[in-house]
């Protein structure tokens, strides 16, 4: 794929991007708060899913382990 097609590509991407979230009808200060705005809550959607979603997920495989038959870590411990 050479540089053109690509730039092509790309520049069809953004357009749908603005054709789909309607701000081809924005003036370009408008623009770019809402592009910043969206930019920041995407951000912290990919943050907070990197941080606290591996926690949550750790203490459900525990949750699920001991509802299915799992042992406690301690009766493990008891039992060695």
């Amino acid at each position: 794929m050479n540089f053109k097609n690509l730039r092509e590509y790309l520049a069809w991407l953004y357009y749908q991007y603005l054709l789909i979230t309607g701000i081809y009808v924005l003036e370009p200060w408008e623009k770019s708060i809402f592009n910043s705005i969206l930019f920041s809550v995407i951000t912290m959607v990919i943050y907070t899913s990197y941080v606290f979603v591996p926690i949550h997920v750790r203490l459900a495989l525990e949750f699920f382990s001991g509802i299915f038959g799992g042992q406690p870590e301690s009766t493990m411990a008891l039992m060695n």
